[in-house]
């Protein structure tokens, strides 16, 4: 790979002036469109962070709205189920990744156990992993929720039915937990449970990005970043948003749900946004909602190109290294693309940048041709 990358090099710096007339131009042209195209595949990711950079909204933030001064505390017995009240007091965590998932999900739940969310110490610091749910409809699982809490200590109940519709009310338990029981953790991570996450890369970004002093208040709001989207007023859809929840043309910037990121800043913030929010009925799409409450709290969305919240991302072991979440991942999936991320060292600077490039490629063709 290397000798080819020279040779490349090599060839597009050649003297181009020793064939004349149209024959010449055309062999320039091909030479430059062939360079471009080398450096665009090497580079994909800057250039879908330029180009998301281009296309964000640059809408103003809404007028009239105040917000709290404080969140009414979130006291231990709104949850049914979760860990010791002084669980992060004890463990210190730099960040914690809160899972939300499904009660029957028992399976996926320990996938993530058993790869990324055993994880205990990453690049020198601490983190944590726990599972959110809210109450089955089947009495039978919910038994089964409590002898896993009782033997693995990491779930975390919140007193709602567990339903699509409710995922809103999900993701308010999350920030909210995190907010009452978790205030020393630097990054908080919200999380789908069939999503490959990966705290290494995840650190390993925020350093090279983010890296402030610890006297500075980042407010992070960080993920694949969905643009200029318009509310599904269909009301048959489960994404319908009516004109009570929102009555724009066009939704706020806002991150897939599938996995995001927020500062300790950011998530307080977020709180106090939500605070000031009446919730409509029917709820909004839970990572509209965060959007919305960013955009109230005068957050802005950073995008990544290293989140997958939208096309599937092919299997490589160079590029899975480098990616902080990838979507659509099953638990045999996870426990065997983990196995096999890690069955080796890290990749090359040249081996992450192809194998990058050939993930992204080959996912946005599989989007194009299932629009087909």
């Amino acid at each position: 790979m290397v000798k080819m990358v020279g040779y490349s090099v090599r060839i597009c710096k050649a003297h181009f002036g020793k064939r004349g007339g149209h024959l010449g131009i055309i062999h320039y042209l091909l030479i430059i469109v062939f360079c471009g195209s080398l450096l665009a595949f090497l580079f994909v990711d800057v250039i879908e962070l330029w180009v998301t950079a281009l296309g964000m909204s640059r809408l103003e933030s809404p007028q009239g709205v105040v917000l709290p001064h404080s969140v009414p505390p979130t006291r231990s017995e709104e949850f049914l189920l979760m860990p010791s009240i002084h669980v992060c007091e004890r463990a210190k965590p730099y960040l914690i990744t809160l899972v939300a998932t499904a009660p029957p999900n028992r399976k996926a739940r320990q996938a993530i156990r058993d790869t990324w969310g055993g994880e205990v110490h990453v690049r020198g610091h601490r983190v944590m992993t726990l599972f959110v749910v809210g109450q089955p409809t089947d009495p039978v699982i919910g038994k089964e929720l409590i002898e896993e809490s009782k033997e693995r200590g990491d779930l975390i109940q919140g007193r709602f039915t567990d339903t699509y519709t409710n995922l809103t009310l999900k993701t308010l338990s999350i920030l909210g937990w995190a907010r009452r029981f978790c205030p020393q953790a630097h990054y908080v991570a919200k999380v789908d449970d069939d999503v490959m996450f990966n705290p290494n890369a995840l650190l390993q970004y925020l350093n090279l990005s983010f890296k402030r002093d610890e006297s500075e208040l980042l407010e992070l709001y960080l993920g694949r970043v969905h643009m200029q989207v318009a509310p599904d007023r269909n009301p048959a859809s489960r994404h319908f948003m009516s004109e009570t929840a929102y009555a724009g043309m066009v939704l706020p910037d806002y991150c897939s749900g599938t996995a995001y990121v927020l500062s300790r800043s950011a998530l307080l913030k977020l709180s106090l946004a939500a605070v000031a929010i009446n919730l409509p009925k029917p709820l909004p799409p839970e990572d509209v909602f965060v959007g919305i409450c960013a955009h109230t709290a005068g957050i802005n969305p950073t995008h990544s190109p290293f989140f997958s919240g939208g096309p599937a991302v092919p299997y490589s072991r160079c590029c899975y290294q480098t990616m902080v979440s990838v979507h659509h991942t099953t638990p045999a999936n996870m426990l065997n693309y983990w196995t096999d991320m890690h069955s080796s060292g890290p990749c090359s600077w040249l081996g992450v940048r192809t194998s990058l490039g050939v993930c992204k490629v080959r996912a946005l063709l599989g989007t194009l041709l299932r629009r087909d």
